[in-house]
């Protein structure tokens, strides 16, 4: 049944080894994956980037003067940018679980 060194696996024979794929296949895959991966982290710093970029220009606009009397942000401009950003990722993550519903929909 286990085989191995205390016996119980019958046959005697040993299990077949996974296949594995033979030495330039190999490395073609691992530099396809080694790709794949460096693809994968471009685009999630390009959307990291972009959602920071969003945040700061919208949050900037609404809680920040357009003239600058102080280099220190003020009491109330730090109150508005708290609140902004916590409402910029409240509405992201809301409207995430929407498409995500919305996709789940789709493909049933």
């Amino acid at each position: 049944m286990f085989g191995g060194i205390l016996g119980g696996g019958g046959s005697g024979q040993q299990p077949a080894a996974p296949a594995q794929p033979a030495g330039n296949q190999y490395i073609q895959q691992n530099s396809y994956n080694q790709q794949a991966q460096m693809a994968a982290a471009e685009q999630e710093m390009d959307m990291i980037s972009d959602l920071f970029n969003r945040l700061s220009d919208a949050c900037h606009k609404k809680c920040i003067l357009q003239r600058y009397p102080d280099s220190e942000l003020t009491k109330g401009e730090s109150l508005c940018l708290d609140r902004c950003v916590s409402k910029f990722f409240q509405v992201n993550k809301e409207v995430g679980d929407v498409l995500t519903k919305i996709s789940e929909l789709n493909q049933k």
